[in-house]
Parts: C-alpha cells; structure tokens; sequence
C-alpha cells in the first residue's frame, strides 16, 4: 500500500522535507500544504530586495513545475483548519481532507506585534515573507523619515532597508546596546558606528508607548515611554515571532514555546515530526532543549525530519551548528551556534571594525559572534562540535590568528 506524507509549510524547512521523503521513497504520495501564494523562496534575500538591491527574480528558489517534476502534490493558499492524529487527517479551509501515514509540521511563525496603540496603523511593517518584503519596499520608496523597533537580528535588517533607501531613521532599542544578549559595548559600537554611516540614529533605553497617527490613520510618529517624539512615515518592527500553533492545541503533542521535538525531529506523538523555527528540538551538543530559527538550521532540520520519517531502522539524528551572517555593512558579521548562552565568555577587539566573542558553557564553546574577520568561524564550529573544554586557553582562542594545534590535547587538560 503507497505511503502517505503530508507536510505543513513550504519554508526551507518543509520543502527540504518533501525533497528528501521524494528522494527516499520514489512511489509515495506527498503532499506540501501552505497558505503562502508562492512556492519556496530565499528569505535571506528578500532584505535585499526590500533595499532595492536586487529584482523579485532571484528570490524564488523553487517553482511549482520544480514539485511537478518530482510528483509533490503543492496545494498554495490553503489553510490548515483542524489536524486530527488520532485519526491521521489534515482538514482545510476548502472542505478537503488529507490522510497521512507520517506528518511533517513546519509552519514557522508570525510576527509578533507590539502590544501598543495604533501598532497596526498604516505604515507599520513586520518583515517574514515576500508579500511582506514587496510592501516594506514600496514604503520606504517614498518615505523620508523612519523607525525601526527590535534590537536584533531582523530589527537592524528594518534600519538597513531605511539606510539603503534613503529613510532618515532612528532605531529604538530598549537596552544600551544593540543585541545587548549577545554584543559588548566594544562590539556593539561597531555597530552602532555603521549605523549611523548610513543615516540610523540609535536611540538607547526607549522603546515605544504609542505610535501616532495622522487623520487618515497613518502612523506619523513613534512616542517612547519618557515621551519623545520621533516623527516617520514608515515603521519597521522586529521583536519576535509567535509561533503557529494554534491547529496542536488540542492535539497531545507537546508544546513549550514551541514545538518539542527530540533529536530525529520527532514529536510527543507518534507519526508526527516538525522541523524548523517552531521547534523546541533536544541538542545533542548543549545536551539540553534549545530553539534556533537560522536558515541552515531549518534546512537541515527538514531534511533530517524527512529521512526519518521514511526510516525503517536506525534514525538519523539532527547535530548542527548554525550560524547567521548579515552584510549591510562595510564590515562582515557573523553568529554561529548559541551566542546568548553560556556561563563564561572570552573577547577580543583588533581594530575599529575588527572584533570577536565566544560564549562557553561548562567550559566548552556554545557560541560567538565575529565581526570583521570571520575566518576564526569554521576552527571554532569544529571545537563546539567536538564538545572540548578549551575555556581554560582563551589565550590562544582570542589570538588574532586561531592555531587548534596551539591548545593543548583534550586528553591532557
């Protein structure tokens, strides 16, 4: 009897899923459901487009002749109305239903928006998709002056869309520095410093009360809550997503901020796996829970859920380090692993845009950020891989050049 996979989410999560359940199981059905109107398409890039630095073409990564050719049932603006798995089906908003032997949850999340008045006026963007991409760039087309909310990674995507199209912006960041979790002041200021190359005002210890309106219920300024005023046109949020898990909650897998999967992508239930920014998935390195919602991660995640839910025999089991790059500036910037973490860290700055940090717990690295030169990153993704204690030799970790065969042998520490 044919198998039969259904997967939710057409992110890279998902779709990396469907190419790997089609590569392993050549005469099952698969079916890929998402309320997007557009096959799968690169999310890195649609901040560059957002900034006008690139045409709509290079987004799509797949087109539906791409699910065509490999026999993958794509359903488009359809709406997942009720998972029952007790029963194994998946409802719509159209009256199907879809019987599944194995199913994959991928659905990612939706921009959380902040709990102010007139946080939906017109002119307030969150950036997620490319409908979302399309809009955030015809605005910041026209307008003149901005503000960007969320001192993170997706926030100062927002105050490099404003530098590069020429918004007069001022970001406002709750703490003193910007991604206070992960940055010190000396990295941070290298930031901060390109910010404001590229006409972005950081604004410290804000935040927004409210954000005002004009009489056609357009935002026309953003009000903190010591009462400046910061007039714009456009406004960008980027303080989180909320998960998409309202379909599970009357399901029995389990939920804690997100979805918990084990190692091999596996829920609470069984026969049902979830792969990407919803999961709360068990890292076999930190040998805890941990939640990362980079590209790689997703990509790697859907694959790995994939295998396995096809697998008749020995799992496959999801062991990666992530890592994020961002390239607005004249400057390289990277994150790998779990930056925010640990119980210990090392740093070092060489030059005015040269800088780095690693995280440790339990005296192994977990994560770090490398501004300027990122050739560092691959030395410490191995030693994070291999769960060595090296806290002890940051001496040799923060050397401008990083030598492995400098740090004495795991045997003799």
């Amino acid at each position: 009897m044919t198998a039969s996979y259904v997967i939710i989410g057409d992110g890279i999560a998902g779709s990396s899923a469907a190419e790997t359940v089609r590569e392993d199981a050549p005469d099952a059905d698969v079916t890929v459901i998402t309320d997007e109107g557009e096959a799968l398409y690169n999310r890195i890039l649609i901040k560059e487009f957002a900034k006008g630095k690139l045409p709509a073409a290079p987004m799509s990564i797949h087109q539906p002749d791409w699910y065509d050719e490999r026999d993958i049932d794509l359903r488009l603006n359809t709406f997942v109305t009720d998972i029952d798995t007790d029963a194994h089906t998946v409802d719509t908003h159209e009256g199907e239903q879809f019987d599944y032997d194995k199913l994959l949850l991928a659905t990612g999340g939706t921009p959380v928006q902040l709990p102010v008045p007139n946080s939906d006026a017109e002119g307030i963007h969150h950036f997620w998709t490319f409908e979302d991409a399309r809009a955030i760039a015809e605005r910041a087309e026209t307008a003149d002056s901005g503000v960007v909310v969320g001192a993170g990674l997706l926030g100062i995507d927002f105050a490099a869309i404003c530098g590069a199209q020429d918004v007069e912006a001022h970001y406002l960041m709750r703490g003193e520095n910007w991604w206070r979790y992960a940055l010190s002041d000396d990295g941070a200021e290298i930031i901060h410093d390109a910010l404001e190359d590229n006409n972005v005002t950081p604004v410290f210890d804000s935040g927004v009360d409210h954000f005002e309106t004009d009489d056609a219920g357009h935002v026309s300024a953003a009000v903190t809550p010591d009462g400046d005023r910061y007039d714009c046109e456009f406004a960008g949020v980027a303080i989180g997503l909320d998960f998409n898990l309202e379909l599970l909650q009357n399901t029995e897998i389990e939920l804690d901020d997100g979805v918990v999967v084990d190692e091999h992508m596996q829920t609470s239930v069984e026969d049902v796996y979830a792969a990407g920014d919803l999961t709360r998935y068990y890292d076999t390195i930190l040998d805890e829970y941990a939640q990362n919602g980079s590209w790689g991660s997703a990509k790697e995640q859907g694959s790995i859920a994939g295998e396995n839910m096809v697998a008749d025999g020995e799992e496959a089991t999801f062991r990666w380090v992530s890592s994020y790059s961002i390239t607005h500036f004249d400057f390289p910037f990277l994150s790998f692993g779990h930056p925010t973490l640990g119980d210990d860290h090392a740093e070092a700055k060489f030059s005015d845009t040269e800088w780095r940090r690693v995280a440790f717990k339990d005296g192994k690295i977990v994560g770090g950020v490398l501004i300027g030169d990122l050739a560092p990153q691959s030395k410490y993704k191995k030693l994070i891989r291999e769960e060595r204690v090296v806290a002890d030799q940051k001496d040799v970790l923060m050397r401008e050049e990083v030598d492995l065969d400098e740090l004495a042998p795991a045997a003799e520490q």
